[in-house]
């Protein structure tokens, strides 16, 4: 550790024309024969629609993960950080005589435990509850220059609805019970909510075009900074640095090659024609915003309820949707649980991403908890009870890891939410049909 005797603020950053960037935690942050700084909070919440294949997703026995399910089998590294956690409901998804909507609802009550109202009856105000996510961004987001980030891959469309209505799919966030919270897309917004200030169409264009990286701004204020940490700090420092360049270099490679890129909208809507790079460009953003501490909270989905999207690239060549509905055919099963597995893969590599950056005495991923899963257990039938749900890091201690729990058939999914919350310092007593938190250690 660099020992000085006036450490450096956590929240200090470098100022550049047009940039602001926010630096990782470093030793030189930490005060001189001072205790170690306690971890910071980070709370994740992914999520993946349309069920999932359940016997390929419950591990066979309770306890030790000594072996996981052929689904999660991509999070093989990360075995020991995992807790893949069975049993729960969200009952609050079930029709109450309210008509279909099966799908909208699952995602509407995943972070809620709220019963989504049928927008199509006549006169009934839209209203849910101020999810799980929010809750906790109030307290441990209040301090960060984003409180909280919500991110989708799939994008948001009115399409095709059991309900009629697609209102509840297109994101799962609500700062409250009025007021969802939109799922960003577009991989530039994200970086430049990050760590530049946007400003118009033809600003963007103009910075990408004669400058080409936020990082030539502040060249001087790095080279100044250096030359005050220690060896170790310098290497964090520069590993940093050379992420925020590599992840502005993909974007502005998508930019160069899209069709698009002559003329930029003023709201960008090219993104990767690769779904794969897509998905990980935007993950590999969570993971910087994490690292820098400009946000402790997010969202992001995965895939949205009733999904059509198609994965060639892994050889599925039918909507995702339509394969929930497999109707016990092995051929069907076969190619949904392959998405699924897929999905497992995209969450391996955030997740070791997260395991390999280093954060205060451990990772990032020590000092975060993921959680991973979706409203709706069996797709096929349209169950919202054995829910795929996985946690992933141990928030600094406050979760024992490597485990499969299993709890009583329909315990509610809530009473896990307010144990997440507890565990990360923004304790409440009740949230949607919560019974009280659950035992996890």
């Amino acid at each position: 550790m660099f020992i000085t005797k006036k450490a450096l603020s956590r929240r200090t950053f470098l100022q550049g024309a047009g940039a602001t960037l926010a630096l990782p935690f470093l030793d030189a942050m930490v005060p001189a024969l001072s205790a170690a700084a306690k971890p910071t909070p980070r709370l994740g919440f992914i999520y993946i629609a349309n069920g999932v294949i359940q016997k390929q997703w419950n591990p066979s026995a309770t306890g030790p993960l000594s072996e996981l399910p052929p689904i999660l089998s991509p999070l093989e590294p990360v075995k020991n950080q995992l807790n893949v956690i069975s049993g729960l409901a969200h009952l609050q998804a079930d029709t109450f005589g309210d008509g279909t909507g099966d799908h909208p609802r699952a995602s509407a009550a995943w972070l809620t435990g709220v019963h989504a109202y049928d927008r199509t009856q006549p006169g009934v105000e839209v209203r849910l509850a101020t999810t799980a996510d929010q809750l906790a961004a109030r307290v441990i987001g209040k301090s960060t220059q984003l409180a909280s980030l919500e991110l989708t891959v799939d994008f948001p469309t009115q399409g095709s609805c059991d309900s009629g209505d697609c209102f509840y799919i297109n994101t799962v966030s609500w700062r409250n019970e009025t007021t969802p919270n939109p799922a960003e897309t577009h991989p530039r917004v994200v970086f430049e909510r990050l760590f530049g200030d946007g400003g118009s169409a033809a600003q963007r264009l103009a910075r990408i075009k004669e400058t080409g990286s936020i990082l030539d701004s502040v060249t001087e204020e790095v080279s100044s900074l250096a030359k005050h940490l220690g060896r170790g700090d310098r290497t964090k420092l520069k590993e940093y640095l050379d992420s925020v360049r590599e992840i502005e270099q993909r974007i502005q490679n998508t930019e160069t090659q899209s069709k698009h890129s002559i003329e930029l909208p003023e709201r960008p809507v090219d993104v990767p024609d690769s779904f794969d790079e897509y998905t990980k460009m935007m993950l590999d953003l969570v993971a910087l915003a994490y690292q820098a501490d400009i946000t402790r909270v997010f969202t992001m989905i995965f895939a949205r309820e009733l999904s059509s999207r198609t994965f060639a690239h892994i050889g599925v060549a039918d909507q995702h949707h339509a394969l929930s509905h497999h109707r016990d055919d092995p051929e069907l099963i076969a190619k949904k649980a392959k998405i699924d597995v897929y999905h497992a893969q995209l969450l391996n590599y955030f997740l070791t991403r997260l395991q390999s950056t280093h954060d205060g005495d451990g990772s990032l991923l020590d000092h975060s908890l993921i959680l991973y899963g979706g409203g709706m257990g069996d797709g096929n039938l349209h169950r919202h009870f054995d829910l795929p749900c996985l946690l992933a890091g141990n928030l600094g201690g406050q979760f024992k890891t490597g485990r499969h729990l299993a709890f009583p058939d329909k315990t509610p999914m809530t009473n896990l939410l307010l144990t997440i919350l507890d565990k990360a310092g923004a304790p409440i007593e009740k949230l949607g049909d919560s019974t009280g938190p659950l035992d996890v250690n």
